[in-house]
């Protein structure tokens, strides 16, 4: 059973001011997108930047099988949202884009504007079968790519670039926090009992702090001496299965030429007994590998008619 996350980058119908610029275009890409989706195969996929849902619909035609679409209702000021896609049937149990009661709203720009809300909802579903049963929540987190007042990607000086990465910190970290506490609901109060992945677009890599914020107590990662020994944190952890990913596929895009991994799985310690292997791209022998992925630079529109999407997907493999 195959379980990810995959950033589907600007889903949208062509025609408007962010999709591509004509059906022709617009039909690659998702030909390119449901190549992809077919050879993952996945029992549950979190995808995120639906910036349409009927774009998301036309993407269901092309797959194999029977799929479903479950999304957020909560989106961006761009009309960018979270889902899922699903081979199973799936039942929704949390949609919030609210930050946590402890935390205050967080200054976005230099005129002093506040948000008290993560830019894209968390959605959380959950899935049961005769073999095994699963809860998932997927998110998409604030990007690092910069954007400043007038629709600019460049900033003036380096002191406006200094302080729109301390906005764009600030609310992502906001929002690390606001997955942690679904996170923590879903988990309950005994993660060694509940099988939960949380997934999706971090916008940051595995060391980052705002990553970390997802992890419980700290020192029993993958890959560390506590990792083997049971710990009175272990029902509130979530692990991130980047370890498990092998060094050479370890990331899920390029930018200025680097490769990162911002997009992740985290699993409850329930669910981490039962992960076979995890990768990105797609698995091997399932078929030939979509074309390597582009190296992005600041500005989005760069690539608003490129064909496929700019992330690798993000997977892990589970047995029953």
């Amino acid at each position: 059973m195959l379980v990810g996350t995959w950033n589907l980058e600007n889903l949208y119908r062509p025609g408007g001011p962010y999709g591509p610029r004509d059906k022709a275009t617009y039909e690659a890409k998702l030909a390119s997108l449901a190549a992809t989706v077919n050879r993952l195969r996945p029992t549950l996929l979190g995808v995120q930047e639906v910036g349409d849902p009927a774009a998301l619909d036309d993407l269901v035609q092309l797959l194999d099988g029977r799929c479903t679409a479950t999304l957020s209702q909560y989106p961006d000021e761009r009309g960018i949202r979270v889902g899922f896609l699903a081979d199973v049937g799936v039942q929704v149990v949390a949609d919030t884009a609210a930050f946590p009661e402890a935390v205050r709203p967080v200054q976005v720009d230099d005129g002093g504007r506040t948000v008290e809300r993560a830019g894209r909802g968390v959605l959380a579903v959950h899935f049961s079968t005769r073999a095994t049963w699963l809860t998932a929540a997927v998110c998409h987190l604030k990007s690092k790519l910069l954007g400043y007042p007038g629709g600019r990607f460049v900033p003036r000086d380096e002191g406006e670039r200094a302080r729109y990465a301390t906005y764009a910190l600030q609310r992502r970290a906001a929002e690390a926090a606001t997955v942690r506490a679904l996170a923590d609901t879903l988990v309950g109060e005994d993660g060694r009992r509940e099988r939960v992945a949380v997934l999706g677009d971090f916008n940051d890599e595995a060391s980052a702090a705002t990553t970390q914020i997802l992890q419980g107590p700290p020192g029993s990662e993958i890959g560390t001496p506590g990792f083997d020994h049971a710990d009175k944190g272990d029902a509130k952890r979530l692990w991130n299965v980047a370890p498990l990913i092998p060094e050479e596929q370890r990331y899920s895009r390029m930018h200025a030429g680097h490769r990162e991994l911002i997009d992740h799985v985290f699993v409850s310690h329930e669910l981490l007994g039962h992960v076979v292997r995890a990768g990105t791209g797609v698995p091997p022998g399932e078929g030939a590998s979509p074309e390597p992925l582009p190296s992005v630079g600041a500005d989005p529109q760069e690539r608003r008619d490129a064909p496929g999407s700019d992330h690798a997907p993000v997977w892990i493999d589970l047995r029953p």
